[in-house]
């Protein structure tokens, strides 16, 4: 099962979300969202590491009903504060716990004007991306960056929205991938392509032979909201039937959540 929750970040001046989730920030990274200019960016920097901070802590909480101690061990903590959590990152930026243990396992967190998304799962690898389909995007960039017949997948559409949505598509799919497997940008995005791009469910195909490391690719493409489209990746070493997804909204968490 792999999840994914969604929240409506504000693009304006912060709100009710915005506090909630500044309460579970480190001094440090309320310090960091203080030098954002722009508030919808300081409100999607907020809102998903609050976000991910809380949603950690719930999922380890979740994992422990029914465990119990061995014998001479220490009891199984099942309570943790969201800021306990220690994060690190790889060189190319992508966040990851490293403390508590407990609390340690894959996530991912996307953000767009107005839209956070956090995505776990139990094991393996997996990255999340998000796309406000208004936004204003130059859909040449596919020639210069996507996959040959990823262009073409593009550029078949004729109608400007119907090409916008497909490149967006694309970039979501692309973006999740390089989440999932932490490289970001420094990969060319043209060393994959997707293939039944029109599917809930596309596939990959790996042009570049070293992206070839054993790796079962799974994609689910979605829309968290009217007026986004997003797309889930997830990768594991076993050979495994096709996960389910479960979206759900943050915001329906907060009235049962202090703070």
């Amino acid at each position: 099962m792999i999840k994914v929750w969604s929240a409506n970040a504000s693009s304006d001046l912060p709100g009710e979300l915005e506090r909630r989730c500044l309460n579970w920030l480190t001094p440090e990274e309320v310090e960091r969202a203080e030098r954002f200019r722009v508030l919808t960016a300081r409100n999607q920097h907020v809102v998903g590491r609050g976000m991910a901070r809380k949603l950690l802590t719930q999922a380890a909480a979740g994992n422990r009903v029914g465990d119990a101690a061995g014998a001479g061990e220490a009891p199984i903590r099942e309570r943790f504060d969201p800021s306990e959590i220690v994060f690190s990152f790889t060189q190319f930026g992508k966040p990851f716990v490293i403390a508590p243990q407990p609390l340690v396992r894959p996530f991912n967190v996307a953000h767009t004007d107005g839209m956070v998304l956090f995505a776990d799962c139990p094991s393996g690898s997996v990255g999340v991306d998000v796309e406000r389909i208004s936004r204003r995007t130059d859909v040449a960039l596919a020639e210069r960056y996507f996959a040959k017949p990823e262009v073409e997948y593009v550029m078949d559409h004729f109608d400007a929205d119907m090409k916008l949505r497909a490149f967006l598509r694309v970039w979501t799919l692309k973006e999740s991938f390089i989440k999932a497997i932490g490289t970001g940008l420094s990969m060319p995005l043209a060393d994959f392509a997707f293939e039944d791009i029109d599917d809930q469910r596309p596939t990959v195909k790996m042009l570049n032979p070293s992206l070839e490391d054993g790796r079962q690719w799974q994609f689910i493409t979605f829309s968290p909201r009217d007026g986004y489209i997003a797309a889930v990746a997830i990768g594991d070493s076993d050979d495994q039937a096709p996960p389910e997804m479960d979206l759900k909204r943050f915001e329906s968490l907060l009235s049962n959540i202090e703070g």
